[in-house]
Parts: C-alpha cells; structure tokens; sequence
C-alpha cells in the first residue's frame, strides 16, 4: 500500500463520516417534524372539541354570531379530550400549556407541549442534558346559523 493509497482511503472514510452524519441528521430532523404535525393534530381535533364547549352564561344571556366560551370550559374539555387518547409513536409526554382558553370569548384557544423522542439520536441529546420540546397552538371557532 502506498502513501497515495493511504490517502485515499483516509478520504473516502472522511465523506463516509460526513454522509452517515447527514443521513442520521435527516432522519432526526424528520422524525421531530413527524411529531410536531402528530401534536398539531391532536390541537387541533382539541381546539374543534372545545370550540363548542359553550358557556353556562349563555343560556341566561343568549348566543349571537359564535358559541360564547369560557376560559374554565375551553380548558376543561381541551383536558377531557387529550387525556382520552394515547400517546402517538414518537413522543414521550405531552401537556396542555398555559394560555389554553378563551381569550376573546369566541375563539378556543389549544396550546400544547411535548417531548420528542428522536431515534438513532435520541441518547445522545438526552446524555447532553437537552431534550426536544414542541410546543404548538390552534385556534378553532364555532359560528352559530341563524
């Protein structure tokens, strides 16, 4: 084997480190991706469900164009709704954040974390004393016809 020879297969195992690294990279980043838009799901299915979660006021005070909510009823049936379903593939845990609720009185605000479990290196960002944390929002009104 010659010096050239040595050089060579230095290089060709320096690309290898290099493209291993990218395709780990990819597979990380996209299984994080794929958890964000589980979790936005699961927001959005408990914005809808909230969203008509109508306000005990409202049969004194009647409804005008939306269903009246609340910021107790929102977060209440956001609560119901994600506590009944499973853990999707890929996350650890998940939370309902502050800010759920009603801020206006006709829109049903979700805002939900989770932690992500990434594979291949997942170990390493945990031994690094990091986790991956998503956070998302929805929003979902619910109109009344006259």
């Amino acid at each position: 084997m010659t010096a050239q020879d040595g050089q060579i297969s230095l290089l060709i195992l320096g690309f290898a480190v290099i493209v291993m690294s990218l395709v780990v990279g990819g597979i990380a980043v996209t299984s994080a991706q794929l958890s964000r838009m589980e979790l936005y799901d699961v927001a959005d299915a408990a914005a809808l469900d909230a969203a008509d979660s109508i306000d005990a006021s409202a049969y004194t005070t009647g409804v005008a164009d939306t269903v009246p909510l609340a910021d107790a009823s929102v977060q209440r049936s956001a609560a119901v709704y994600v506590g009944s379903l499973p853990l999707p593939h890929g996350i650890q845990a998940w939370s309902l954040e502050p800010g759920t609720g009603s801020p206006d009185g006709r829109t049903a605000v979700v805002r939900m974390r989770a932690t992500a479990d990434l594979p291949l290196v997942g170990g390493l960002v945990r031994s690094l004393g990091g986790s991956v944390t998503i956070t998302v929002e929805s929003r979902a009104r619910a109109g009344v016809d006259p």
